[in-house]
């Protein structure tokens, strides 16, 4: 059959995939319920940087903000966010929208397959019965389930959709042979079958604990040779020749996924009566590190004898991670919050927001000009945008003689520093 595909959420997740399977199936329909984002992508522009103008332009995806676009599709893929709530708990709310969107547009015959990442049994004991309660069809009878985890990472022009082997699952032999169809014209990498729609959900949250856990060994590292004053770089430039060695590094952990996933692990575990220590001790040392940082500057600052009365210092970089314009769950808010508790006056900027004074107005920071600054006491290069470490004369020329220049993720090298600055990395 000709399948005619729906996919639930334009976000970075869901627009690539969108976008693909638009070349394949001339009847593919992209949803979202942001008429902002429509709009936008009907004007050619992808604010999240994943789709040029051209590709849209040349694309023959339909997006939409009207539910009613979505009758008569056989095969609903859904991209929505899984956050999690002010209790570092799953927020499934996003998941019930989407099925309660899906289910009255759902006919029989038609395959939902979840690219969200989830806990193991979401897909199957949450949203199966969302689907039949909002459809009033049954599931493995009139419908059927799938579900592929997704492995996009934004601002990453290598590892693509395509180049990525995609991991799929389904509750039948059947439905299988549909994925097959539908992933297989799009992921060039090949594709993996997991053996249950649970095992393709525990691989997910697994990759991202595993990678969250690594950052976090790097971290405490890195707190602890600070202590001993030994530099974390220069320790891991001289392990890292060993061929077995993981070549992780320090740094902020932020985002939608990696400071995310390892909760809706733990808190699977919780639910089965066992109580994840390594995972939640990763995460609370990662939670740490926008603390330690702002610590780190403050001590810095007030050993140059900058009085924090008067102080004034800057974070440069806000998204989650470099030229990416994320800025969901960003450690640098986190930074700025801690360095404002010291009586600081703190500056911020970043390259990728559109109205910086207007964004940074409402969190109560200032905006940092770099056109018109020269005296600030200390910055923080939180996240090293192209934008920033492409001219690092540019950046330290904000900084008066003395300054306290943090490098967050020892992007500045050496023999760029100013020589009259106080300079310290993770």
């Amino acid at each position: 059959m000709s399948e005619k595909i729906a996919v639930i959420g334009l976000g970075y997740v869901g627009l690539p995939v969108a976008v693909a399977l638009a070349k394949h199936f001339k009847h593919t329909v992209g949803f979202d319920i942001s008429l902002k984002r429509v709009e936008s992508l009907l004007a050619g522009h992808d604010n999240s940087n994943q789709i040029s103008a051209a590709e849209l332009s040349a694309s023959q995806l339909k997006c939409t903000a009207n539910p009613t676009d979505l009758l008569g599709s056989s095969f609903f893929i859904v991209t929505v966010p899984t956050p999690i709530n002010s209790q570092n708990r799953p927020d499934l709310e996003p998941l019930r929208l989407a099925c309660e969107l899906i289910g009255p547009r759902l006919a029989a015959g038609s395959v939902v397959v979840f690219e969200s990442t989830v806990y193991p049994g979401v897909t199957e004991d949450y949203c199966a019965p969302l689907l039949e309660q909002y459809s009033g069809l049954k599931r493995g009878k009139d419908f059927k389930l799938g579900y592929s985890p997704e492995r996009i990472n934004p601002g990453d022009k290598v590892h693509t959709l395509e180049t990525v082997t995609k991991i799929i699952s389904a509750e039948d032999e059947t439905t299988m042979q549909r994925l097959r169809v539908v992933y297989g014209s799009i992921v060039a990498a090949g594709l993996f079958e997991a053996t249950s729609i649970r095992v393709a959900e525990t691989a997910k949250v697994l990759e991202n604990t595993q990678r969250d856990l690594n950052i976090a060994l790097m971290n405490e590292v890195a707190l602890v040779l600070d202590r001993m004053d030994i530099r974390t770089q220069d320790v891991l430039a001289a392990a890292g020749t060993k061929w077995n060695f993981l070549k992780f590094s320090p740094g902020l952990v932020g985002g939608h996924c990696i400071g995310v996933d390892p909760y809706y692990f733990s808190a699977s575990a919780e639910e089965k009566g066992y109580r994840p220590h390594v995972i939640l001790a990763g995460r609370h040392v990662n939670n740490s590190m926008a603390t330690f940082v702002a610590e780190k500057t403050a001590k810095l600052m007030m050993r140059q004898g900058f009085s924090t009365k008067t102080a004034r210092v800057a974070v440069l970089g806000l998204t989650y991670k470099e030229d990416v314009p994320d800025f969901r769950n960003s450690k640098s808010f986190d930074i700025v919050s801690e360095l404002q508790t010291y009586g600081l006056r703190v500056f911020a900027a970043d390259p990728h927001l559109q109205s910086p004074e207007d964004f940074l107005a409402e969190l109560n920071i200032e905006h940092c000009n770099f056109a018109e600054e020269n005296s600030l006491d200390a910055v923080v290069l939180a996240v090293p945008h192209q934008a920033y470490v492409k001219d690092i004369a540019a950046l330290q020329s904000i900084l008066k003689p003395g300054g306290v220049l943090i490098d967050v993720k020892s992007a500045i090298p050496k023999k760029d520093r100013r020589e009259d600055l106080v300079y310290w990395s993770l």
